[in-house]
């Protein structure tokens, strides 16, 4: 099933069947997003639009989850990890909708391998010059929870794109973008504390202890993002798309919490809820006044 949500001149799509996501996102008569393609049995779900990501975010490593003393065996979906959760490939039941806005719930921990039961619910709202987001879970069992928003924000060709991450430092990782628990000054190209043009920079960085609003800026559009709480903003660049995604703990988790790392991390006990909130918002560049250059092209 599909939602399409409109408000003033903005058009948006949410796909309930594929994930729950914000399929589509028309501002200014221009597609935000990567869209979902015609033909895609080779395309990853986790490729395009921007779907949410329960119950862990990023990677995690060789599928394993130990908690509580027991070990389980998660589903190795990219590089012999398990990434971005359960719900971004699972269909989603819509329980309300009108034209600004939709309200649906899925549920993990069925089927799904995640060895824990709960509720998740979902609610996306439009305006005219923003969408909100919001993630509910609850519980049946103690469980880790982590939530998150991966978008991906189209690029054409070797068009302008800018980002601020208000950021002094990202993971370090190994090869396969695991984290070792680090933390590393950003520098060069990893440094998008003040505006900066992505170009041909290949990012897939975590930044941590992040100030303030995310930003991401076409030659006609800014648009910033925020999130409540927020532990982690991964950054990841294609030569097609840009990825800001804010979330609510670090990749990997749960091992990093054993080793008594502060990851973001929430232990969530029978019945009891967490909630998590993400808003972009966004502004044109031509009525404020504003460029890329102003906004700091380099």
């Amino acid at each position: 099933m599909t939602v399409r949500l409109s408000s003033g001149t903005v058009t948006a799509t949410v796909d309930a069947v594929r994930g729950g996501r914000l399929a589509s996102l028309v501002i200014r008569g221009r597609e935000r997003l990567i869209a979902r393609p015609r033909v895609d049995a080779d395309l990853p779900a986790i490729s395009w639009g921007s779907f949410p990501m329960v119950p862990w975010v990023g990677r995690m490593r060789a599928g394993r989850l130990e908690w509580n003393g027991r070990t389980f065996d998660l589903a190795r979906n990219l590089g012999g990890h398990a990434i971005h959760g359960t719900a971004f490939d699972r269909s989603w039941t819509v329980d309300a909708s009108d034209e600004r806005s939709v309200r649906m719930h899925c549920r993990i921990g069925d089927g799904d391998g995640w060895p824990f039961a709960a509720d998740v619910s979902q609610v996306i709202e439009l305006a005219p010059d923003a969408v909100a987001f919001r993630l509910e879970v609850r519980a049946e069992a103690a469980m880790p929870i982590a939530v998150g928003w991966h978008p991906w924000f189209g690029r054409v060709g070797d068009e302008p794109i800018v980002i601020t991450v208000p950021s002094g430092q990202v993971l370090e990782t190994t090869a396969d973008l695991i984290p070792t628990g680090a933390l590393v000054p950003v520098a060069g190209i990893t440094d998008l504390r003040r505006a900066a043009a992505i170009g041909v920079r290949a990012l897939d960085h975590a930044y941590v202890d992040v100030a303030g609003p995310s930003r991401l800026a076409w030659a006609d559009l800014e648009l910033t993002i925020e999130a409540d709480p927020l532990a982690a903003v991964v950054v990841h660049t294609t030569p097609t798309g840009v990825c800001i995604e804010p979330q609510t703990a670090w990749p990997d988790a749960v091992r990093l919490a054993s080793q008594g790392i502060e990851t973001g991390l929430v232990r969530l006990d029978p019945g009891a809820t967490f909630s998590a909130a993400s808003r972009w918002r966004w502004r044109s560049l031509e009525t404020s006044g504003r460029s890329l250059d102003a906004l700091g092209r380099t």
